[in-house]
């Protein structure tokens, strides 16, 4: 039987974080990064924006040269899944039913694209965006699309939206809540958002429920709403959120529903078993400690780093200020903090010059910033959430006065 002193499950930022970090802290065991894809650990959040727009190749996304991982001895074992985990014996049984010991187990696999629960879901010409596979369909099929649906109003949709747009395709986006990144931001960004895709072109419906996907020739040919109208389209593009990829875990007695609970060194309730990323469920100060999931790079990141610390025996702690980027269009979005829960938001500069932060407040504290085109103000504003700064809401709201003269200011 194989074994690895430390078996990594997930190829992703997370996985191969886990696995650089670990020979960073001078662990000289045997290390494994299993994914399910084939490609080498690469890149994620280009994967809607600079990569379906064709603006990057996939080998700019790659996260090291393939070089890289076979000089620092850490085995690639690509287009892998685990189906099973067995705690006692510490090994992992895989779909072909090979099986694979382990010392220290790192699970990383990340979270799967939710599926529309609807008649169509699986035609040809519907997709999601989660890896190169499923970019690629898209790019070979975007040269007969005239018209795209986009089912759901996230970041993913968002983004997609505005490279369909781009190319001069007819988008439709449908929401089925009252504005777009409804789960993840104030009312003031998702207006402005919602008014930049239409002026771009996009029809932006909200409030709306999908039926089904109609079918032709054994492709997707429209989407039929409750209402019973249809929307015409040669492209479906489902981004709808996402289903955290735990089951074996929990199969195996690991503690966690909606994901995998772990401590604060990434430790899950199995012995030797660590979980990082997407799939980790964790309590977070910034969400005012609740336990939460974050689905971004630098959670993965961040994570991957305590957990190698944690296996080489080190002091550490995952206690990171949570980061987020999205291109769209000429639009640079960067969010620091957690805006769930706030309590205040406070607009910062005009939406109409393009240029502006939502600065949100729980209990008169700073706890996230989202910050379009204003990179001084995301830059700024990071220590603020990092140390919970209390501000008022009148120096907040003025444009003109920075935000690194609060922290000078006794507070």
């Amino acid at each position: 039987m194989q074994r690895y002193d430390v078996l990594i499950v997930g190829a992703g930022h997370g996985g191969a974080q886990a696995a650089i970090a670990l020979r960073q802290e001078g662990f000289a065991g045997s290390i494994g990064l299993l994914g399910a894809e084939f490609e080498p650990p690469y890149e994620r959040p280009p994967l809607s924006k600079d990569y379906l727009a064709g603006d990057k190749t996939f080998e700019r996304l790659l996260l090291r040269p393939l070089a890289f991982w076979s000089e620092r001895q850490i085995d690639l074992l690509l287009g892998q899944t685990v189906v099973a985990v067995d705690p006692v014996a510490h090994g992992v049984t895989t779909a072909d039913g090979a099986v694979i010991g382990y010392g220290k187990l790192v699970w990383a696999t990340g979270a799967a694209p939710r599926r529309l629960g609807c008649a169509g879901y699986d035609l040809a010409g519907v997709h999601s965006v989660r890896t190169r596979a499923d970019v690629d369909r898209m790019k070979a099929e975007m040269e007969a699309v005239e018209r795209a649906v986009v089912i759901g109003g996230g970041y993913i949709g968002l983004e997609a939206a505005a490279v369909l747009a781009k190319f001069g395709k007819r988008v439709t986006l449908l929401e089925a809540q009252d504005r777009v990144l409804a789960r993840v931001a104030g009312e003031a960004l998702s207006r402005f958002y919602e008014q930049e895709h239409r002026a771009h072109g996009v029809d932006l419906r909200l409030g709306v429920g999908v039926a089904c996907i109609e079918e032709k020739d054994g492709r997707a040919s429209g989407v039929r709403l409750l209402d019973g109208s249809v929307i015409a389209a040669q492209m479906v593009i489902v981004g709808i959120g996402v289903e955290p990829a735990v089951a074996p875990l929990i199969a195996a007695g690991a503690e966690g529903a909606n994901g995998v609970k772990v401590d604060r060194q990434c430790r899950t309730s199995l012995p030797d078993v660590f979980a990082i990323g997407d799939c980790a469920l964790h309590a977070n100060r910034f969400a005012d400690g609740a336990v939460i999931r974050l689905e971004s790079v630098q959670n993965a990141n961040d994570q991957a780093n305590v957990a190698a610390r944690a296996i080489q025996g080190g002091q550490a702690a995952y206690d990171a200020v949570p980061w987020f980027w999205s291109n769209q269009y000429d639009l640079k979005l960067q969010t620091v903090g957690l805006s769930t829960g706030h309590d205040a938001a406070v607009l910062r500069g005009d939406p109409a010059r393009r240029s502006f932060s939502v600065v949100y407040l729980r209990r008169g504290r700073v706890v996230a910033l989202d910050c379009v085109n204003a990179v001084k103000d995301y830059v700024q504003g990071r220590k603020l959430v990092a140390e919970g700064v209390r501000a008022e809401v009148s120096i907040l709201a003025d444009a003109s006065f920075p935000l690194k003269e609060i922290l000078e200011k006794p507070h």
